[in-house]
């Protein structure tokens, strides 16, 4: 054996030295001699070859002569040149735009970017890496014209909110998110390893039926390419955060100073006597904000030869709070696998999976008594370490400080997801394609509640330690089959049609149980298994949950010429969350487009390369809201007589409501897509109305002998309202290449939209959000009106003597008799007197506009690029502010009344009973801001150093994240928000957005 190998590998030998090899170097260039760099260059039928460097460049030594180099790059057609002799080559590649049309997947296929008749979005690879999001989330903030993303925590790990075309249910407005085939989440998988957004806004999500009414996102995440040698990355950076800002509040003796004032007003002692001393005291946040780090590597590998294709990816992403770095952080771990083989010609296997692992630590943020609102609230004039014993703060306020050194809590979540999929092509034009998706996440929490005393009477005391723990198990898959069959019939009839079946099912459980009584009150005993106190009250609790969805859909594309486009798609679905009469709808929309600049009058136009017309139309559904409404669960409260005892049990709870169904949108689109100036200059535009029938309203009023007053029972829930939201988009994206050193690109979109309430049965308001303590509900929901608008007294100023006072309509109906310095509120209804029946229209959570602007240029080795998002139009009410006479208060309240003539904005400062606290258009703000989001400067070694090392990349940048907003909102983050439809844009101490200042590395082999 050893003697026929070494006799094999000494004729390959002697074969091999028999060829002439030379050395082959040249460029890569388009066809207006710019440098192609990343083209790939590989000798035919080996597994040798190179990519071209940041200029083109590229080398290639010991070719046989004689043979094939292939040479292509995405977008362009592959050229193949034989090797003659040595010397230097200079390859132009020709732009292929039907290869370039090809990217865009519109769920279960593709389609030409030319011929697709809906409103698709596309992000690609290069705006994530230049925005380096954290969650891939982000990548969409100010990308997509129509896509809004907020975030309703700045807390590490806490998550982002997507909209898409605006808020048109009461309910969950999430898009529904798909990542190469199956259903799953975008904090679950690392940035890196995206290669494309797909972003669905109109009819066209119909595919989707019961899940696309809010759009879908669909995730394509990077792969080898074939014939490809390897190629490995690992991109790092690293910084710190900052808090983007602090809010203006009093110093101590400025605080001191109006609660002399405010005392002095209603004839008390006043509570300094000597504020000379007091200085500027303790700034809260100063103390719990920090300077905090971040730190991310990638490494990844991908590269494919003949007949197959391979990804592979590793992450870890480490972030540290800005408040309180060891009681709040966030730690991401992924690993990506991605490999397809040609089994035989007609067979081809794609497998994919990631691991995702988070940890997290948190503090309590944007609610009444948390630490950010304690900072804001407590009295300067505190040390640091001291308690409001006495509780002249209130029961509420307390330390903020000792409030993080108290707080204990530990998150863990592993997931494991990925897909399997079978491509198979038995005859020419027809693909059958089954795969399946599957994930599964599992987490646990810990809570630590230790015994503690913050002073006298305050609501956060705990005479009793607890530990609670939680744990969650959480499953999915997705099964999708279906057939892609593409022909042309007499040349000019261009058809495709797509049949397949779907089958979802998403099941888990939940369990959660509190111990008593930790030993050493101490988190390091902090487990339930140690914790052996009794309770009364029941400490456990638990659920499970099963949910299925099957559905068949249909499609068919047609067009004539490549020219006049049409398509109509169907579905059915069938789901188990509805009641057996109301598990099944049907959903369908049609497309059609007209490629005008292939007319003959447009076809040599040196202005418009390319022009189409579309429209779509279809009706879609929202199953997010509205599950086992149709039956009553077991949450109700009775008792009942056992032996002639009482015995307290469960009962109904909820009236259940067995006509209950989703959600449907009627959707309608009408686009344009031009191009210009050699397709310099693309430009998209669309309007769009949609219509949101049978919205899901919460306690709708019925007879009261079904007994839906009863103990933890409650009325139904049913379907009874219609919102309608109508806009426009532009996108408009303009790059050109100066000179061979020179290139810029600008990009700008902008979405207008409004939306409206325009029919409640029965005229029915539901309401959400709290202000303050025992207020009014201050959200609704009401014909008439945008979702989730701002419902509270409209104030006119300020009065500045008692003869206004006179003149007015008494305020007393609000609680108190008003006086010079109180706010004056409007008359709304006309009727002589201010109650809470004057309450109106005061703002709304929702912008009107949304825009985005992006900047970027390449001179010589230096890049640069930089992303802007702006919301305009929009209120966020002030709530941070507890509403007790001795807390600290924001500096606006420098220009308070102090007598006729001194302000007519601000009221006075009195410790008597006034309506100044109550909810009114004082505390909605203006919320509109601009947003610098991104600022990245790049620089990349020359060919030459680049050569001499061995690589094919080494890029250094620097990058500001949230470099800085402009807003003339007072509080931390304009754009923060929990996200409810009702309930929304409601400012509690929203943890604020980090300011991060990185330095990375971009290194390729």
């Amino acid at each position: 054996m050893r003697h026929t190998l070494f006799k094999i590998l000494t004729l390959f030998f002697i074969t091999f030295s028999s060829a002439q090899n030379i050395d082959v170097f040249g460029t890569v260039q388009d066809e207006t001699a710019f440098p192609i760099p990343g083209a790939n260059i590989i000798i035919k039928n080996t597994s040798k070859g190179t990519t071209t460097d940041f200029n083109g460049g590229f080398t290639l030594s010991e070719v046989e002569t004689g043979s094939t180099i292939s040479v292509s790059y995405i977008g362009y057609i592959t050229k193949e040149v034989v090797i003659s002799s040595s010397g230097e080559l200079t390859i132009q590649l020709q732009e292929d735009l039907a290869q370039l049309d090809e990217v865009i997947v519109v769920g279960y296929g593709t389609q030409k970017r030319k011929d697709v008749t809906g409103a698709v979005a596309i992000v690609n690879s290069e705006t994530i890496e230049a925005l380096r999001p954290v969650d891939a989330a982000q990548a969409l903030q100010g990308t997509s014209a129509g896509v809004s993303v907020t975030a309703p925590s700045g807390s590490p790990g806490g998550g982002f909110n997507i909209l898409i075309r605006g808020v048109s249910s009461n309910g969950d407005n999430g898009p529904l998110v798909i990542i190469d085939g199956y259903k799953g989440d975008l904090n679950s998988i690392n940035p890196s390893d995206i290669e494309t957004f797909s972003i669905l806004k109109d009819a066209q999500a119909a595919i989707y039926g019961i899940e696309g009414a809010n759009g879908v996102v669909l995730v394509t995440t990077k792969s080898g390419k074939r014939n490809t040698k390897a190629r490995i990355n690992y991109d790092v950076y690293s910084g710190f955060q900052d808090t983007t800002r602090e809010l203006p509040y009093l110093n101590a003796t400025e605080y001191a100073l109006i609660l002399n004032e405010s005392y002095a007003a209603n004839g008390q002692a006043l509570p300094f006597s000597n504020v000379s001393d007091l200085g500027t005291g303790v700034d809260w946040q100063d103390q719990i904000f920090n300077s905090a780090p971040i730190t991310s590597h990638n490494l990844s590998a991908a590269g494919g030869g003949e007949k197959s294709t391979y990804y592979f990816g590793g992450s870890i992403l480490e972030q540290d709070g800005i408040v309180a770095s060891d009681k709040s952080n966030y730690t991401r771990a992924n690993a990506k696998i991605k490999l397809a083989f040609d089994v035989f010609d007609k067979l081809k296997v794609t497998t994919s999976a990631n691991y995702f692992n988070n940890n997290r630590k948190t503090i309590g943020e944007n609610a009444l008594g948390t630490p950010l609102f304690n900072a804001l609230n407590y009295a300067p004039t505190y040390s640091i370490d001291q308690q409001d014993t006495s509780g002249f703060l209130g029961n509420e306020v307390v330390n903020p400080l000792s409030q993080i050194a108290n707080t204990y809590n530990k998150y863990s979540g592993n997931s494991i997801e990925g897909t399997f999929q079978l491509e198979y092509k038995p005859i020419d034009g027809l693909t059958i394609t089954s795969r399946i998706g599957v994930k599964s996440y599992n987490d646990n929490a810990k809570v630590f509640s230790p015994i503690v005393n913050y002073g006298s009477g305050k609501v956060f005391n705990t005479d009793r330690s607890t530990v609670t723990q939680t744990k969650n198990t959480n499953n999915s898959y997705t099964w999708d089959t279906f057939a892609n069959y593409e022909n042309t019939f007499g040349e000019n009839h261009n058809t495709s049609f797509t049949l397949g079946t779907t089958a979802q099912r998403a099941w888990g459980d939940n369990l959660n149980a509190t111990g008593f009584d930790v030993p050493n009150n101490s988190w390091e005993f902090a487990d339930i298994s140690l914790a052996n106190g009794l309770s009364e009250a029941k400490s456990t609790s638990s659920y499970i949950y099963d949910s299925r969805l099957s559905s068949y859909f249909a499609r068919v594309q047609y067009d004539f010429k490549s020219k006049y486009l049409i398509s109509g798609m169907i579905r059915r679905d069938g789901a188990s969350d509805f009641s057996t009469d109301n598990r099944i709808d049907y959903f369908s929309s049609a497309t059609a487009g007209w490629k005008v600049s292939d007319e003959d009058f447009l076809k040599d136009s040196n202005t418009i390369n390319f022009l189409k017309l579309r429209a779509s139309y279809g009706v879609l559904g929202n199953n997010n809201n509205g599950q086992d409404l149709y039956r009553s669960l077991l949450t109700g409260e009775a008792t009942y007589v056992f032996d002639g005892s009482l015995v307290t049990g469960t009962a109904n709870g909820r009236i259940p409501n067995p006509d209950a169904t989703w959600e449907t949108a009627e959707k309608l689109d009408i686009g344009l897509d031009i191009n210009l100036f050699n397709n310099k200059l693309e430009v998209v535009a669309d309007y769009f109305i949609e219509d949101r029938n049978d919205l899901l309203i919460q306690d709708f009023p019925v007879s009261g002998i079904l007994g839906g007053g009863a103990p933890g029972a409650g009325l139904p829930t049913v379907n009874a309202g219609t919102s309608r939201n109508k806009g426009i988009e532009l996108f408009l994206n303009y790059k050109q290449v100066v000179n061979d050193n020179f290139s810029f690109g600008v990009s700008y979109n902008v979405t207008h939209i409004n939306n409206e309430v325009i029919a409640v049965s029965n005229g029915v308001v539901s309401e959400g959000g709290s202000f303050g303590v025992g207020q009014p509900f201050i959200s609704r929901m009401e014909e008439g009106q945008p979702l989730g608008y701002f419902y509270g007294l409209k104030t006119d100023g300020i009065f500045q003597n008692q003869v206004e006072v006179n003149a007015h309509p008494s305020q007393s109906g609000l609680g108190a008799t008003a006086a010079p310095g109180d706010i004056r509120f409007v008359d709304v209804n006309g009727d002589g007197e201010i109650t809470l029946d004057d309450r109106t229209y005061l703002g709304k959570p929702q912008p009107d506009y949304i825009m985005g602007l992006n900047l970027n240029f390449e001179y010589r080795n230096f890049d640069f690029s930089s992303y802007m998002y702006a919301e305009l139009g929009k209120e966020t009410v002030r709530n941070y502010e507890r509403d007790q006479p001795n807390v600290n208060r924001l500096n606006l309240y420098l220009d308070r009344w102090t007598g006729e003539g001194t302000s007519n904005s601000v009221p006075r400062a009195t410790t008597g009973a006034t309506s100044n606290k109550l909810f009114s258009d004082f505390y909605v703000e203006d919320s509109a801001f601009l947003r610098i989001q991104n600022i990245q400067l790049g620089y990349s070694l020359s060919d030459q150093v680049i050569d001499k090392l061995g690589i094919s990349k080494f890029r250094l940048y620097v990058s500001v994240n949230n470099a800085f907003t402009l807003t003339k909102y007072n509080g931390y983050d304009p754009a923060a928000t929990n996200g409810d439809a009702i309930g929304g844009g409601v400012d509690y101490g929203f943890y604020p957005i980090s300011r991060q200042f990185l330095l990375g590395l971009n290194l390729s082999i």
